[in-house]
């Protein structure tokens, strides 16, 4: 169905009467948007993670779990050899071993989901290590749960939890990817919950962790068991008046069932997108304000996965980043291949914006150059010593690569002057619109998609940015709209406040030609704008020129290189920073040519390059032309930081 001459048809045809009943719709879908942030300022966080910053080593399956996994299901007794090396991997030896290595966190074992009982002696096993790598000067997060349950050995111990599983449309309860072993939970049942709350209560007080990780976030929000439904049919009764619901075809909401996933494209499926996105949002927040009301500067950290080419529910990085200081992103390896760059850019642009560490396996060279050039705070997981032996990660018989040493030394010596408290600056920001990823046709997050890796692929300082962030455009020059389709009377409002303070308007094809809940708008919403702050540009047309016209003048970097060379743009103190990735694989790039802007009346006083490779910086010949500094890199391998210092 054309969704688009439907819904245009539908409003007209509609009475004052309805349309305000819409208008009225469309005011709960922003109310449904968390305005709360959970995250720690800086200043309250803890002050072993401002001065080190984070180099994780993991190892954090219990061993009844490891049994279970390696003989899928049929058995958690471990023998006597695996008993042995899992003693070793939790002795003082295995911890002067990643120590040496330049580890400083370990993220181990709390629960499961196998039950207390099954899993009592590994959790007191945590107890212990923790104790162990406290004396070592080690900081620990801890895995709480996996989002899932194995439920043969959870039901013996719980049977009333087979009221807490989560169920499919079809009325099943679906597994855990290969293992059949494993349900899943629903997040949001109180009683579950209250489980829960108990492992965190013991992680933060019998384990005393520094990180609590809760998994498995970007699978499953509600489905289709009892208090799913339950909670939905509540919902429809506390934000909708019985006109609205009549609007939305729910003529009865004590028989109302969730919309299925080959429903048509509806009101109430809306609703029921923007229901399920925000329940797991919830959830996530509920869990960090009990462990703040356990000890306050507790950081937090959950598992949606990186950030994909749009939005997909449950899940809204946009949204539940506010609840924590991390997330990890477990996505495939990263390089340059038949013209086609592969990189967690992306995540780490969203993760700086909401003031989020990243945590990833970086076990590369290349791995760990992106996450000291994108990342905030954070190395990345540098190895997995699961039984006691070092390997790259979890499931690889690769021992760790020898190449990372001279990585983890630079990050460790050389953070608090290059990377601590940098603040990225960016020309542009790029905005994902939750309403056009969701709601609208699917064309819509596919050219956002497509601005925001031209953008980072031509090495352009943007930032990405969601709904949320709309009341604070300052720090941009340009805001840019590609592909937002759909947007409230809110953010619209945001973005007219931007352009009158003087900031500078990018649209990529339409623009808020519905609101926030897809119903079309009968005028333009930007049309009253002043010409001379609005650059629009079809979608099919060079955006980029578009963005740099719209700029008005030269970005704060412009770098000419091949493809593959990715760059970030950070400022700290009087220096400015150009961070370079190569990721290209047939060999360094060479003279490559940077051109920097500084705010005017600045100076520079020198450059040099900085690597992980080399012992001592090289100082490098620049030119400045009133505020323009430009300097050749006669070669990066893997990765180079220029350090540009300001005359004081």
């Amino acid at each position: 169905m054309n969704y688009e001459l439907f819904i245009t048809g539908a409003i007209y045809k509609m009475s004052l009467k309805k349309i305000t009943l819409f208008i009225s719709i469309c005011l709960c879908f922003s109310n449904f948007i968390y305005a709360e942030t959970l995250t720690l300022p800086y200043d309250k966080r803890p002050d072993w993670l401002q001065k080190e910053g984070i180099v994780m080593a993991g190892s954090w399956e219990p061993l009844p779990f490891r049994i279970m996994r390696d003989t899928g299901g049929k058995t958690s007794i471990p023998t006597a050899s695996q008993i042995k090396d899992y003693q070793y991997e939790h002795s003082p030896q295995m911890l002067d071993r990643l120590k040496n290595l330049g580890v400083n966190f370990i993220m181990t074992h709390c629960y499961k989901g196998m039950g207390l009982k099954t899993e009592q002696q590994s959790m007191a096993d945590a107890v212990e290590f923790a104790r162990l790598c406290r004396e070592k000067d080690l900081h620990v997060g801890v895995y709480n749960f996996s989002g899932s349950f194995l439920w043969e050995s959870f039901f013996k111990e719980m049977p009333q939890a087979k009221d807490w599983v989560l169920l499919t449309e079809g009325g099943k309860a679906p597994t855990y990817p290969q293992a059949t072993y494993r349900y899943y939970w629903n997040r949001n049942h109180p009683d579950a919950q209250a489980f829960y709350k108990q492992i965190i209560r013991f992680a933060v007080e019998d384990i005393k962790a520094d990180l609590l990780h809760f998994d498995n976030y970007h699978y499953h929000g509600p489905g289709f068991d009892a208090n799913s439904i339950q909670r939905f049919r509540r919902h429809l009764k506390e934000n909708f008046t019985t006109a609205q619901l009549i609007e939305m075809n729910v003529n009865d909401v004590d028989s109302i069932r969730p919309p299925t996933s080959n429903s048509p494209n509806t009101l109430l499926r809306r609703v029921w997108l923007e229901f399920v996105t925000d329940s797991m949002t919830q959830s996530y927040y509920q869990l960090n304000r009990y462990a703040r009301s356990l000890r306050s500067d507790i950081l937090i950290e959950n598992n949606p996965q990186g950030v994909r080419e749009k939005i997909y529910v449950p899940i809204d990085h946009g949204r539940m980043l506010r609840g924590g200081e991390a997330f990890w992103d477990e996505s495939q390896r990263i390089g340059y291949s038949d013209n086609r760059l592969h990189c967690r850019i992306r995540t780490y642009k969203v993760a700086r914006k909401m003031n989020n560490m990243t945590f990833s396996y970086t076990t590369t060279p290349l791995e760990m150059a992106e996450s000291m050039a994108f990342n905030l705070d954070c190395l990345g997981c540098i190895c997995w010593f699961e039984y006691g032996k070092i390997v790259a990660s979890p499931g690889s018989k690769q021992v760790m690569n020898a190449e990372l040493i001279p990585f983890i030394k630079f990050f460790n010596k050389r953070r608090t002057e290059l990377l601590k408290d940098a603040e990225i600056i960016a020309d542009a920001a790029v905005l994902r619109s939750f309403p056009s990823q969701v709601f609208a046709d699917a064309e819509y997050a596919a050219l956002n998609y497509k601005v925001e890796q031209a953008l980072i692929e031509n090495r352009i300082p943007f930032q990405i940015i969601y709904d949320s962030h709309l009341n604070d455009l300052k720090k941009y020059n340009v805001l840019v709209l590609a592909g937002c389709v759909a947007m409230s009377d809110g953010n619209i409002n945001h973005i007219r406040d931007f352009v009158k303070s003087g900031g500078r308007l990018c649209i990529i094809g339409p623009a808020a030609i519905y609101d926030n809940c897809l119903i079309k708008r009968e005028s333009n919403a930007f049309d009253n704008l002043p010409k001379s702050s609005v650059v629009r540009i079809e979608q099919d047309g060079d955006f980029l020129k578009a963005i740099k016209q719209c700029n008005g003048k030269d970005f704060s970097l412009s770098i000419k290189a091949p493809p593959g060379l990715c760059a970030e743009l950070t400022e700290k103190d009087n220096l400015r920073l150009v961070h370079l990735v190569n990721y290209r694989d047939d060999g360094p790039v060479k003279n490559v040519r940077v051109h920097l802007q500084l705010p005017a009346e600045i100076n520079a006083d020198s450059v040099t390059l900085a690597s992980p490779w080399r012992c001592s910086d090289i100082r490098t010949a620049f030119t400045q032309a009133e505020n323009s500094v430009t300097f050749e890199i006669p070669c990066v391998d893997v990765y180079e930081i220029a350090v540009v210092a300001i005359k004081k």
